[in-house]
C-alpha cells in the first residue's frame, strides 16, 4: 500500500503478540509474504487456513541493499528484481496481493506514554508527526505512520508509533510491482517475528540481520521496549560482549520502568553461533536463553508445518504465518 491512509491500516501490519492481534486482524491478508534481508529474499504462500502452500528463497550479492531509513535501499536494481522475479516464479505467483517484511532499518518504531491521547486519527496523527519529529532523521511530513494505543504500566496510554520515508517504501513496493504482484501490506521483519514470543513473563527478543540488531521486549501482550541499531561487524563476526553492550539499554530501561527483571531471553539470526552467545547471555539476565525459532517450536507456538520456514531461520514469515488464515 502506498497512501498513508492505507498505512494506518495496522503498525505497517504488524501482529505483536496478544495484544497485537486485533490491529492485525484486522488488516489485509494476502496469501503471499515476501521477506526482503540484505542478503536473501524470501517469500512463502499460505493457504486459507493459513498452512505454508510453499516457499523459495534466493541469495543477493554483497550489497545489492542496504537497509537505510533515509537513503536509498535498492543498490543493485537489477540483482535485487531477478532474486525477486524468480522467487515468485517458483512459486507460481502473479497478479496477487502480498505482504512485503522490510529491513528492520528501514522502519523507527517508538513506545511513548501519554497522559491523554486522541482517539481520532485526524487529531493523532498531528501529535505524533510534532513529537518524533526530532526523532527522526527525515521530515515527518514525507513520513508514513501507523500507530496503535496499548495499556500502559501505569495511568495514561502508551502509544507504539511506526514510521517510515514514503520514497524508501515505494523502493521496496516497485520490486514487486516489477513481479507482477500487488503490495497489500508493509511492516518491519521483527514485528512480524515478535509474534513467535511466548510472553507469560517479561521476554527480551534479541535478533540480528545483517549489521542491524533489533532488541525488543514484551510482556502479557504489551510492547515494553524496542530499539534498532547497527553493529560494527556482521553476525558471523559479532562477539557476544558487543551485541550484550547493545542490548543492554533496552534491558535497563525496562527493569527501571517495570521494576522486575527479564524472564527470558530469545535470540534470532546467529544461526550455528547461538551457542557462543547462551552462556553470556545467561550470566547477565539470569534466566533461559533460547533460539527463537527452536523455542517457539517447543512451546507450540509454531505450528508443525512452518518447521520448513523454520529450518532456514525466515523467522519473519513464520511469525507472519501465525496471524494469517
Amino acid at each position: 500500500m502506498s497512501s498513508a491512509a492505507d498505512f494506518r491500516k495496522g503498525i505497517f501490519a504488524s501482529g505483536l503478540v496478544r495484544g497485537f492481534v486485533r490491529w492485525l486482524d484486522a488488516s489485509p491478508h494476502p496469501p503471499l509474504a515476501c521477506e526482503i534481508m540484505p542478503g536473501q529474499i524470501a517469500a512463502a504462500r499460505f493457504t486459507r487456513t493459513g498452512g505454508v502452500d510453499g516457499f523459495a528463497v534466493e541469495a543477493l550479492p554483497p550489497g545489492a541493499i542496504v537497509p537505510s531509513a533515509v537513503e536509498p535501499n535498492i543498490i543493485n536494481t537489477s540483482a535485487v528484481r531477478t532474486a525477486m522475479g524468480s522467487v515468485f516464479s517458483r512459486l507460481g505467483a502473479r497478479d496477487t496481493d502480498v505482504a512485503l517484511l522490510l529491513p528492520d532499518p528501514v522502519i523507527r518504531v517508538f513506545v511513548q506514554h501519554f497522559e491523554e491521547f486522541p482517539r481520532k486519527p485526524q487529531e493523532a496523527l498531528p501529535i505524533l508527526r510534532w513529537k518524533l519529529k526530532k526523532s527522526v532523521p527525515f521530515e515527518t511530513e514525507e513520513t508514513q505512520i501507523s500507530y496503535m494505543r496499548q495499556q500502559p504500566r501505569e495511568e495514561g496510554v502508551d502509544v507504539v508509533t511506526a514510521l517510515a520515508r514514503q520514497r524508501i517504501v515505494r523502493e521496496y513496493e516497485a520490486l514487486a510491482e516489477a513481479a507482477g504482484l500487488h503490495p497489500g501490506v508493509v511492516l518491519s521483519s521483527s514485528l512480524a517475528a515478535v509474534s513467535l514470543l511466548e510472553d507469560r513473563g517479561p521476554t527480551l527478543l534479541a535478533r540480528v540481520s545483517g549489521t542491524s540488531l533489533t532488541t525488543a521486549i514484551v510482556r502479557q501482550g504489551i510492547l515494553c521496549g524496542y530499539r534498532c541499531t547497527e553493529l560494527p561487524q556482521e553476525s558471523s563476526m559479532v562477539t557476544p560482549a558487543v551485541l550484550l553492550e547493545e542490548v543492554f539499554p533496552v534491558a535497563a530501561y525496562y527493569q527501571d520502568t517495570w521494576q522486575e527483571e527479564i524472564r527470558s531471553v530469545r535470540v534470532a539470526g546467529l544461526g550455528r553461533r547461538l551457542n557462543e552467545f547462551t552462556g553470556p547471555f545467561e550470566a547477565e539476565f539470569h534466566c533461559p536463553v533460547r533460539g527463537l525459532l527452536s523455542a517457539a517450536a517447543v512451546d507450540g507456538t509454531l505450528r508443525g508445518d512452518a518447521r520448513s520456514l523454520a529450518e532456514r531461520e525466515l523467522d519473519g514469515l513464520a511469525g507472519w504465518m501465525l496471524h494469517h488464515g
